[in-house]
């Protein structure tokens, strides 16, 4: 098994978060995207969206998109639980993790795409279109810290795999996108020291 890696990107940096919290030790194999190489026919063989991570199994079966591979390997190492253990830990997982994909990185990418000047070879940018979508992020800053007034986590009381996949979106937000949050919101900001300090927001 080996996972095909691109460190500047926040979908393979959510797995890895993962793996570190899980205490999973998988080969990474890095692939620069900057050059085209994730598009490359090998590459396309094993995932035809052309996009990084991908975890190839020792049969040779790929799978792609991080909380897939995150969900796959969590039915291989069930411990520690990070996608829940009942019925509703599991559903209130799920439900935040496709708001962070939706309310969070949606409008986070289209910022990136239609704001930054990295991406500005890669599309006709409309500025109305960034412009918007800055107001919807901000939108979900306050979602989020909203949940975070009522709990240390996302999901409850525990780090789970929705935690992981929101550092890595934030820290893309944030710190390449350039869409900080306000001071005004103190929730977020105490889950966001709180989960970068832990040892994985390294890997």
């Amino acid at each position: 098994m080996k996972l095909y890696d691109y460190t500047l990107a926040p979908n393979p940096r959510r797995v890895r978060i993962y793996l570190a919290e899980k205490g999973i030790d998988i080969p990474l194999v890095p692939v620069d995207v900057r050059t085209g190489e994730a598009r490359s026919p090998e590459m396309m063989a094993k995932n035809p969206i052309g996009g990084i991570p991908v975890l190839e199994l020792d049969d040779g079966t790929c799978l792609s998109e991080s909380v897939t591979i995150c969900r796959y390997l969590e039915e291989l190492h069930p411990e520690p639980p990070l996608f829940g253990t009942t019925a509703i830990e599991r559903a209130t997982i799920d439900m935040w993790l496709r708001r962070i994909e939706f309310q969070l990185m949606v409008p986070t990418g289209l910022v990136w795409l239609h704001g930054h000047p990295l991406t500005a070879h890669l599309v006709e940018q409309i500025s109305a279109v960034a412009d918007q979508n800055r107001v919807r992020v901000h939108k979900t800053y306050q979602l989020l810290d909203d949940q975070l007034a009522q709990h240390t986590f996302f999901a409850g009381d525990s780090y789970s795999a929705v935690d992981a996949v929101a550092l890595a979106t934030l820290d893309f937000a944030v710190n390449l996108v350039g869409i900080p949050y306000d001071d005004t919101i103190g929730n977020l900001k105490r889950w966001h020291d709180l989960v970068s300090s832990r040892p994985s927001a390294n890997a």
